[in-house]
Formats: C-alpha cells, structure tokens, sequence
C-alpha cells in the first residue's frame, strides 16, 4: 500500500448514545470538531427524542449523517456478541437505519457504520459482513459503508458495488493484523492525549499505524473515528483537528472526499 501524504480525511465520531433521561458524550462540543457523525438508532443506545436532537445538532454543524446500527442490546450497550442469522442482521441493520433516516432532512442519510459487537463480528466473519452489506445495498446502493480498513469485510464490499469509507481508529489498539485489540484486553483504548494525536497524524500523513506490540503497519485509511464518550474527548478533538490542520490534511465528511453523494 501507498504511503503518499493525504490531502483530506473525514474525522468521524459516535454520537447520540444517550436514553431516555440518561446523557452519555458532550456532543454539543465535539461535533464542532469532527465531519461525521454515526447517530445511534436505538438498539444500543438512542431514542427517537435523542435521535431527533443529534440529526438536528449534526445538520446545524454541517457534520455527515451516518446510521449507527446495532444489535438489540440496549443492557450491553451493543458490546455482546448475538448470534443472529443472516436475515435477522440484515432486518436489525435496515430497521435502524430506515428510523434515523426519517428525522434527516431529504430522508438521506451519508453513510452507514455498525456499532460494537456487530461492526467487530462483521471484521471476522464473512457471513456477517455479508448481511450488513446486503442491508446496505438493498436500502440504498448509493450510501457509504464504514469499515475497518484492510479487513475482509472491505473486500466483500467492494465486489458488491458498494462505496466503501476504510476506517482507522485514533484512540484504539491495534493488533499486527490490523484488527482492533478486543476492549477486554489491557490497553486496547489509548488515552493518552499525545499518543493518540501522534497516530492521528501518523495515519493520516503517512498511511501507517504502531500495533500493540510496537511494529508500524500499512494502514490506509479514508475516515479516522475517535471516541466521544472518552475522557477529555472534546479536549482531544479539537487538538487532532488543529494538528491535522497544521499537517495540511483538510478535514472533510467522507462524501465530499469520495466523491459520493451526500445527503
């Protein structure tokens, strides 16, 4: 894989995972800072109120409007692996992201990304990446499906016809494969501020990424997610938007860097 510079990359976040009376995340500050946002659709965290408030705040910030579906564990927060067959992933993934797309303005939506559980299932399993793929498809061929870069779950994408947006994570481990160090593990979620900065630039100028154990790997990517309900996280977007500013990487929603159609 190419390590050229990038001229632009979309910075994305998860948002909207509050419930009922129960706030999780200060979006209102850290969309100021990123380009797309994956709402909640209710099936690990969100409801319709919740949704409405974060497409609103998202339209208001001019932030791309994902669909964050998940499997039906609100007491898990999405985190539990769920054997669900083909055709329930594919009614789970459709469902979710048919409920958010109705509180967008035009009822469009920019891009799909599965949360938790499900999004690390789809990285490992050809079957599951397969549903979330046909979900997708059948809904609406022009959306863009977010997933982990270099993984089979691209692949299968991409020989559907799908566009696809190959994501990185800033504040997550990464193993010498290249797939996320499970949440179980010691040191799979990075909180120090200087070392995520660091892999941010690094990812977005260099294509390449330290794994766990200290090798530097190819990792090219087109969107860079960080965590909105980490400590300190509206300190640690501002800063990774202004480093990458200072990098000369524009900072953009996927749609506009891919040449797809936003919503």
């Amino acid at each position: 894989m190419s390590s050229e510079p990038r001229g632009a990359i979309d910075f994305n976040c998860d948002m909207g995972e509050s419930f009922g009376t129960y706030k999780l995340g200060l979006d209102e500050e850290v969309v100021k800072h990123v380009s797309s946002v994956n709402i909640a659709a209710g099936f690990h965290a969100g409801d319709p109120d919740w949704m409405a408030r974060t497409v609103r705040l998202a339209e208001e910030q001019g932030a791309g409007i994902g669909a964050h579906p998940s499997y039906p564990d609100l007491a898990g927060f999405g985190r539990r692996d769920m054997s669900l067959t083909p055709a329930e992933v594919r009614n789970v993934v459709t469902y979710q992201i048919g409920a958010l797309a109705g509180f967008v303005r035009g009822h469009r939506l920019q891009h799909v990304k599965p949360h938790g559980a499900m999004y690390n299932k789809a990285v490992r399993d050809p079957a599951e990446a397969t549903a979330i793929v046909e979900a997708v498809k059948a809904y609406d061929p022009s959306l863009i499906l977010v997933v982990l870069a270099g993984s089979q779950w691209e692949t299968i994408a991409r020989r559907a016809g799908l566009k696809v947006a190959r994501e990185a994570y800033a504040d997550r481990a990464i193993t010498p494969q290249g797939t996320l160090v499970p949440r179980s593990q010691p040191g799979a979620v990075i909180h120090d501020e200087e070392a995520v900065v660091r892999r941010t630039l690094k990812l977005a100028c260099e294509g390449r990424v330290v794994t766990i154990e200290g090798k530097e790997i190819d990792f090219i990517a087109d969107t860079i997610c960080l965590h909105g309900d980490t400590p300190g996280a509206v300190r640690l977007a501002a800063e990774v938007r202004r480093e990458l500013g200072k990098a000369g990487v524009e900072v953009r929603p996927m749609a506009s860097i891919m040449g797809a159609r936003a919503s």
